[in-house]
Parts: C-alpha cells; sequence; structure tokens
C-alpha cells in the first residue's frame, strides 16, 4: 500500500511543485485555480453540488444533467470543475443559472482542503472516467458522498488500476453510487473492488445528446457537407487527402474541419494551406461562400451547428488511436456516420450501429473518399439515419438517470432532486 501510494502521488507532488512556482507569476491565474487559490466569485449561500468533467467531451455530455439538476432543485447551486481551460471556458460560456466554473484542484492534500472548506459541497458528482484517490479520500473523510455518473471504464484503464490495486480498492470505498456507460465497465469496476450493490443500471450520458433544428448558418447543400468532427493531430492530413480525392470526382462537396482542440487552429490552417485549399476560418469571423470548399470550425461551443450542416460525418478520435469520439451526436443530426478502426471509447454503440448498417469503417484516405463519394446520396444519407436511430435508442433509456438521480436525492437529503420536472 505505501509503495503504490508513493507511485502514484510522487508526479502529483513534483506537478504541484511546477505549480506553486507559476502562481507567483504574472499570468498564473490557472495555477492558482488548481491549487483551489484562485480569486473565483465567493460563492452564493446555500446548499451546493461539485460536479467534476474532465474536458469539452465529458462536460458537454452532462450539460443535460447539470441543467435536469438545477430544474429539479432551485435552491441548489454548482460548482462545476474542469481540468482543462478550453472546457472551463466552455462550461461558463453557457451562463448557467446558480452555477460557477472554475479548474478542479489538484489531487493533494492542501488544494483539496481548501477546495472543500470554501465549496462545502453536499455531493461531488464525477463524469465519466474521473479517478482520483486523495479527492475521494478528501470526500469521505468529510462525509461528502461521492457518485459517478457514466462512468467508462476501458480494458487498459482496469490493468492499469490493477497493479494498484490497493489504491483502487481504498479509492473506490469512498463510492457511494456509480453508473457504468456499459456492462463491461460496471463489472470491471466491481473486480476493482467497488460493492455491486454500489453499482447501479447502465447511463450512457452522450446518448441524451440533443439536435438543434435551427436551419443550417451555412450557405452548402447539406447532402453534399462532410463534417471531420473532433479530429486529432494526425488526422486532418489523411481527411484533407481524402477530400481532395473525392472533390475532384464531385466539385460539388464541401468540407468542415472541426479540430478537437481549438487551440490547434493555426496548426490546421496550414495543413489546409499545404493542401492547396481555398478555406474560410471561424475563429477569424470568417464564414465560407457557396464556393470555398474548406470551413475551418476552430471554435469552442459550436459543434451543434456543424453537425446540422452535414449530411456526413466522420468521427475524429478513430483514425488514431484516441478511442473514438462519440457517434451519438452525428446519429441526432441525422447524418450519415464513418469513422475509424479505433472506436474503444463508445464500442458498443459502434457495433450496434455496425451491426444495422448504419454507420461504416475507414482506414485509409482512399476508403474515406471512395465512402463519401457513395454517401453524397441524400437517399442513402436518410436510410442511414433511420437505421442509427433505431440501433442506438437502448442506449438512451432514461431509467438509469432516474435512478441516478435518486440515488444523489438519497445520498443528499434533497428530495426535491428525486421528482421529475412536471
Amino acid at each position: 500500500m505505501a509503495i503504490d501510494r508513493l507511485l502514484f502521488r510522487l508526479p502529483l507532488a513534483l506537478y504541484g511543485a511546477g505549480l506553486a512556482l507559476r502562481a507567483l507569476l504574472p499570468g498564473g491565474r490557472a495555477a492558482r485555480a488548481r491549487l483551489a487559490r484562485d480569486g473565483s466569485p465567493h460563492p452564493a449561500p446555500g446548499p451546493r453540488l461539485w460536479l467534476h468533467a474532465a474536458s469539452n467531451g465529458e462536460l458537454t455530455s452532462a450539460r443535460a444533467v447539470l441543467a435536469e439538476i438545477l430544474a429539479r432543485d432551485p435552491d441548489l447551486s454548482l460548482v462545476i470543475t474542469t481540468n482543462s481551460e478550453t472546457a472551463r471556458a466552455l462550461g461558463a460560456g453557457w451562463a448557467l443559472p446558480r452555477s460557477v466554473v472554475t479548474l478542479a484542484p489538484l489531487d493533494t492534500a492542501a488544494p483539496l482542503r481548501r477546495f472543500l472548506a470554501r465549496w462545502q459541497p453536499l455531493a461531488l458528482v464525477t463524469v465519466e472516467t474521473e479517478l482520483w484517490p486523495a479527492r475521494f479520500a478528501a470526500c469521505r473523510a468529510e462525509g461528502i458522498p461521492v457518485l459517478i455518473v457514466g462512468a467508462r471504464l476501458s480494458a487498459r484503464s482496469h490493468r492499469r488500476w490493477r497493479r494498484l490495486a490497493a489504491v483502487a480498492r481504498e479509492m473506490l470505498g469512498a463510492v457511494a453510487y456509480l453508473s457504468a456507460q456499459d456492462e463491461a465497465s460496471a463489472d470491471r469496476f466491481a473486480d476493482l473492488g467497488l460493492d455491486p450493490g454500489r453499482i447501479g443500471p447502465t447511463v450512457t450520458l452522450k446518448s441524451a445528446a440533443g439536435a438543434s433544428r435551427a436551419p443550417s448558418v451555412l450557405a452548402w447543400p447539406r447532402a453534399l457537407t462532410v463534417l471531420a468532427a473532433s479530429t486529432h493531430p494526425g488526422e486532418e492530413e489523411i481527411v484533407l487527402s481524402a477530400f481532395m480525392a473525392a472533390h475532384r470526382e464531385n466539385q460539388e462537396l464541401r468540407l468542415i474541419l472541426a479540430p478537437r482542440h481549438a487551440r490547434r487552429g493555426k496548426e490546421v490552417a496550414a495543413s489546409i494551406r499545404a493542401a492547396g485549399l481555398t478555406f474560410a476560418t471561424r475563429s477569424a469571423g470568417e464564414m465560407p461562400t457557396p464556393e470555398t470548399p474548406v470551413f475551418l470550425a476552430d471554435t469552442m461551443g459550436e459543434m451543434d451547428l456543424w453537425y446540422g450542416a452535414a449530411g456526413l460525418c466522420f468521427t475524429g478520435g478513430s483514425l488514431v488511436d484516441h478511442g473514438g469520439h462519440t457517434p451519438f451526436e452525428p446519429a441526432a443530426h441525422g447524418a450519415a456516420i464513418l469513422h475509424g478502426p479505433y472506436t474503444a471509447n463508445s464500442a458498443p454503440a459502434y457495433e450496434a450501429l455496425a451491426a444495422a448498417g448504419a454507420s461504416e469503417e475507414v482506414g485509409t484516405a482512399e476508403a474515406l473518399a471512395a465512402a463519401i463519394l457513395r454517401l453524397a446520396d441524400p437517399a442513402e444519407q436518410a436510410r442511414r439515419a433511420a437505421a442509427a436511430t433505431t440501433a442506438l435508442a437502448p442506449f438512451a433509456d432514461l431509467a438509469g438517470l432516474d435512478r441516478f438521480y435518486g440515488e444523489l436525492a438519497r445520498t443528499t437529503d434533497r428530495p426535491a432532486l428525486a421528482r421529475p420536472i412536471p
């Protein structure tokens, strides 16, 4: 146990020392926030929950849950934490009522002690895969229940935690309730020591993603527009190569390129220039004309617009090994779904789509180009969209979320949280 703890905590201690130095410098606001020494707005009096989501994807998937909590219990407020500045900015931009968004405290004793003393949450709700031993232990010591919603534990992460078995058991001992996003994750948490009686029905938060039905903001035919959504380094070049090949065959095709991290906008713009393509850049306030072939969507919080504008969607993080991003948003918008071979993050959903003939795997630029040309057809897009809706319907079962709200109400003694909004 002592060696396990040392192996886990030593890197955090070294990182914390670096944060302490950066906190003393001008512009050290993020470091001060991680140390719980920032000047964030003083919390309003009254009961409060702490909800933590790692980054943009996790936070976006939890947005409906945040809104539901605030609507069910009008006396409750939220402190929302993220690991990244981009996610913090995204959450702050939503301007949710009775909510403060800040960076998460470092997983060491002193920052956690300061954070909990400041915010005094009734409970910690953590989203998906965020497992922090010191954070959970600090909550347990203060009598603050820990609930995990939509938890995912991959086989790789499970193997890593098995090497720190004692740390994992102690950490999971603080968890009052967990809803996994799939049965395999639930089994892995139980194997690490979580009491099976604290594991509820599965919840796939991303399946609750809504779809804006507002008119497209782009002057492009939807059926001929391809969205490359949430791409990572190594994918943009493949997508651009595929698009150029398809565009040579059908010059009416258009591409929205939306990198996962908006800060990579200049890097992605350089790749588009190198490909010799004309483009407009969203972060520069530009919008494409009907003749512009490529639109670089390098902003945060606007993905719903781009999903709504595209009849075809390639989901990023799947041509390189990032586990693949969610298929639920493009399915909700009725797009034909393309993806690479790496889909472990949403494996059950992709398996259901494949079985229904509602998605297509592509591994090369050549395969992607051929798929784009074949699927630039409104009738085929509509067929695949209908098949995707049917295939993904079981993932939207709300029983798991109802159980989560009930457990949150029970552990916080806030009965309003258990009552659906009329």
